[in-house]
């Protein structure tokens, strides 16, 4: 196992910080933002361990720290991604069809290809410096069947120092031979990953059932007996995304109250279970999420992407029962690795709802609800003293049009609406993660 990277003693970054103290979706999003306009984040050791004014945090510097300027730009948590398939990015934007039949036609004959080690391992480095490319520093990632493509993963995250979340795919039926793996062997395999890769050097493993029509009851329950030895372990898997694929479910698994239901039977709804997209769920669905910890990825681009349907950000986040929710890529159904993107997309699926998301939810969607979602809050997803130093640098004049845009910004929540209407990858200046800069814009190599 390759070790990981040792980050600098000490570094500093003075820029405009934006994070959290709450959810704004049960708080006003006013009253949620914690800003500092010219502020200083310290780290050592890869954790943060003073933020605050520049004129006073200064002082806390240890002699000899380099403090990485920039003003002008915005200092946020990176963003966090609960749900993307890596092995998917080479097919990202293939034409034309929907969830079962564009997982047939495109999705299955390029997982293929990871059966070989070294072509997953290229992916992997892929993937990974896209996604930092796109300031976001943890991820909840599927692999493929095979093993190989998740331990060419966690490699290259172990090699970059990112927290990240993975797991090998479970299908035992309803998939191409060459694609599938048995109850046991996928709970075999299953179990060598989680001995090799969890909680080693930031690199957590999910129990990654695909969805409920490519397992059959006894792999899901074998599932559930990996995840009954370790309350620490992840899991997940699909939910509800697709109105045919709810059809197919409710014939698979007839005595099922619901789809949920089929994987609560199993005993994989539980707090750090992630369900990806949840569209077509009920009141009790939601309250059962709610009581589990267990929480939803919202995939904007999609389930735009895929006709698959519009996802009920504000019905999930009740008050009376809120769900835990961040958001997801999804690629390569999603069209971009770039959260600035996906919180576009989530806007206008809002307004097709009849609500306005307001940026603040937005950024706290994609950062501390990303976290929260993960149960990982502890650790990633804001901008405080004791939280690892994973951060990604926004610049809000990146274009000519973010510049002009920016000229009429009149508070931070309307500078960072012209971030996730306007931005991109163009838009993220840097990516710190475990206080290693592991990407900068301006540098080559980098």
């Amino acid at each position: 196992m390759i070790p990981a990277p040792t980050p600098p003693a000490h570094a500093a970054l003075r820029g405009h910080i934006v994070t959290f103290r709450g959810n704004p979706f049960l708080m006003p999003p006013a009253d949620a933002l914690v800003e500092e306009t010219d502020g200083l984040v310290v780290i050592t050791d890869g954790r943060i361990t003073h933020v605050g004014p520049y004129s006073e945090t200064g002082t806390h510097l240890p002699p000899g720290t380099d403090v990485a300027d920039y003003r002008g730009c915005l200092i946020s948590a990176g963003f966090v991604d609960t749900h993307v398939h890596y092995p998917q990015l080479p097919m990202i934007a293939a034409y034309g069809e929907q969830l079962l039949e564009w997982l047939e036609r495109y999705t299955f004959p390029t997982e293929r290809r990871f059966a070989d080690g070294d072509y997953a391992a290229t992916i992997a480095r892929t993937f990974l410096r896209e996604l930092l490319r796109c300031g976001t520093t943890t991820a909840a990632v599927y692999c493929t069947v095979h093993p190989q493509s998740v331990d060419a993963f966690f490699t290259e995250s172990t090699r970059l120092g990112t927290l990240m979340v993975a797991g090998k795919v479970l299908m035992d039926r309803n998939a191409p031979d060459f694609l599938r793996d048995t109850a046991q062997r996928g709970y075999d395999e299953s179990r060598a990953l989680i001995d090799r890769w969890h909680g080693r050097n930031r690199q957590f493993y999910a129990v990654t059932p695909r969805f409920a029509p490519t397992s059959t009851p006894e792999q899901l329950e074998l599932a559930g007996a990996l995840l009954a030895q370790d309350q620490t372990l992840f899991m997940q898997t699909h939910l509800a995304e697709n109105r045919a694929e709810v059809a197919w479910v409710a014939e698979l698994f007839p005595d099922s109250r619901s789809y949920l239901d089929v994987y609560d039977r199993a005993g994989l709804v539980r707090p750090r279970s992630v369900m990806g997209h949840g569209i077509y769920v009920d009141e009790q669905d939601l309250c059962r999420c709610h009581a589990s910890g267990c929480a939803l990825a919202h995939c904007p681009t999609s389930n735009l992407f895929l006709g698959s349907g519009a996802f009920r950000l504000f019905d999930v986040m009740d008050a009376k029962r809120p769900v835990r929710t961040g958001l997801g890529t999804d690629i390569g159904a999603g069209t971009s690795l770039s959260h600035l993107q996906s919180m576009n997309e989530a806007y206008k699926i809002a307004q097709m709802n009849g609500h306005r998301l307001h940026p603040v939810q937005a950024f706290w969607l994609a950062t501390q609800g990303g976290a929260q979602a993960l149960h990982l809050d502890g650790r990633i997803g804001t901008v405080a003293v004791g939280m690892d130093a994973d951060l990604c640098i926004l610049d809000p004049k990146a274009t000519p049009l973010q510049a002009l845009r920016t000229q009429m910004c009149d508070s931070t929540a309307d500078l960072l609406f012209t971030l996730m209407m306007l931005g991109d990858d163009r838009s993220i200046r840097a990516t710190y993660a475990g206080g290693t800069k592991v990407y900068d814009r301006d540098m080559a190599g980098i």
